[in-house]
């Protein structure tokens, strides 16, 4: 047998295994599961020495990684710390399974109800953070579904020390080992067997990472999908925009961390305050260490600014640097951010009523702001514990995806001997 058979066999195998974890895990009490978590925050915390010195190794051989996703890869005591919280707030969550979602009785005398189960098994491809190892086993297993979880090579040390934690907790309450189960090898070749469904095993892949890899996966995959784009966020500053606010809300977005997905892209400014609060805003991201691409008018306010060019309006950045714009009230801010976006996250800033209910409206965003930083794009600040990622897709699932979304839902039907005529 060569290389690529034994990959597919180990592949295939560990769909089996996985599948089978389903049936049991998509039976457990939520007591069961938010024990595992606990035990498995508890095992981060205890194994944080270990996870350390694997992220050291990873940060060792990562020496081509651009400076944003080596902030992506690094991990600390206050980001192991973070991890284990998280895994804690998923697990203080409600149950998302057996929710009912919705119940009514036909003329028939059927009783009718829609309730949320879990998807299955879950394959979930990504770059970089290992983090998501932790956030993505526990969201997956507290919605009643296996992960199977397959980390970039550049974080393959951080992710097994990780899961090996995440294994710990599962071990605690005898549940599979398989429910959270990790691809052990960086052959690429293992990302194309998941994409075919792993011999049907598979139920949903999600993929999290840059741009080459999402559109791989859409472009391969033979099971359903979702995705998580690029984030080529908005901020656009409003003519009735208070400039408190505004400079603090355009230094945030962009500032707070250029690697998250959520961070601002292209900044927009309303004409009518481009010499006043514009400039303002424009120098205080200068001042904060932000390379600055803009139009000509904006340029003629700050001539330090480089001039953009066409594809700086489409440019997911991830570093310290923005796109600005000079625009002519709302409308065209909404036609700027439908023709370039990616349909991530947008903010108004503004004290105009009016003004930010037709840029909400207008705009079909997975995430829209008003009066708030892009940064707040985050599935923990919407009080979901964590999350898998941001949907940018229109179907299941957009924005922060946390458990519920991590669920589907079958309808249970209750009758009283009807047979239909």
């Amino acid at each position: 047998m060569n290389a690529a058979d034994t990959l597919r066999a180990q592949m295939l195998a560990l769909g089996r295994e996985a599948r089978a974890a389903a049936g049991v895990l998509r039976e457990a009490p939520a007591a069961t599961k938010n024990k595992t978590l606990m035990a498995a925050a508890a095992a981060i915390r205890a194994q944080a020495d270990d996870i350390l010195a694997a992220n050291a190794e990873d940060l060792k051989a990562a020496k081509d990684l651009t400076p944003a996703l080596r902030d992506r890869l690094m991990l600390d005591a206050k980001g192991i710390e973070a991890m284990a919280k998280g895994i804690e707030d998923v697990a203080a969550l409600p149950d998302p399974v057996g929710r009912e979602l919705a119940r009514w009785t036909v003329p028939s005398g059927l009783d009718i109800a829609r309730v949320a189960t879990p998807i299955g098994v879950i394959g979930m491809i990504y770059e970089s953070r290992p983090n998501v190892t932790a956030d993505a086993g526990a969201l997956a297993l507290k919605a009643g579904n296996v992960s199977i979880l397959r980390g970039g090579s550049e974080s393959a040390h951080s992710s097994a020390a990780i899961h090996a934690a995440m294994v710990e907790g599962l071990r605690a309450t005898g549940l599979p080992e398989a429910a959270i189960t990790r691809v052990p090898t960086t052959d690429r070749a293992a990302v194309g067997l998941m994409l075919e469904g792993l011999d049907g095993t598979i139920d949903l892949i999600i993929p999290r990472g840059g741009k080459g890899l999402t559109s791989r996966v859409m472009a391969e995959a033979r099971v359903p999908v979702l995705a998580h784009l690029e984030g080529v966020c908005h901020v656009y500053l409003h003519a009735k925009a208070d400039e408190r606010m505004a400079r603090a809300i355009a230094v945030n977005s962009k500032m707070r961390r250029t690697s998250v997905c959520g961070a601002a892209e292209t900044l927009l400014i309303d004409k009518a305050i481009l010499p006043t609060i514009g400039k303002a805003a424009l120098e205080d991201l200068a001042r904060a260490g932000c390379e600055i691409r803009a139009d000509q008018a904006v340029r003629a306010v700050l001539p330090a600014a480089k001039a953009a060019n066409d594809a700086d309006w489409s440019t997911e950045y991830l570093d310290a640097v923005i796109a600005a714009k000079a625009v002519d009230g709302v409308e065209e801010a909404v036609a700027h951010i439908e023709k370039y976006g990616s349909h991530h996250t947008e903010v108004i800033v503004t004290e105009d009523k009016k003004a930010a209910e037709r840029f909400l409206t207008a705009l079909d965003s997975a995430i829209l702001l008003w009066n708030a930083s892009t940064q707040f794009a985050d599935g923990a600040e919407f009080g979901m514990g964590a999350e898998i990622g941001i949907g940018t897709g229109k179907l299941h699932a957009r924005g922060p995806v946390g458990v519920e979304q991590l669920t589907t839902f079958k309808y249970v039907v209750r009758g009283n001997g009807q047979v239909r005529p």
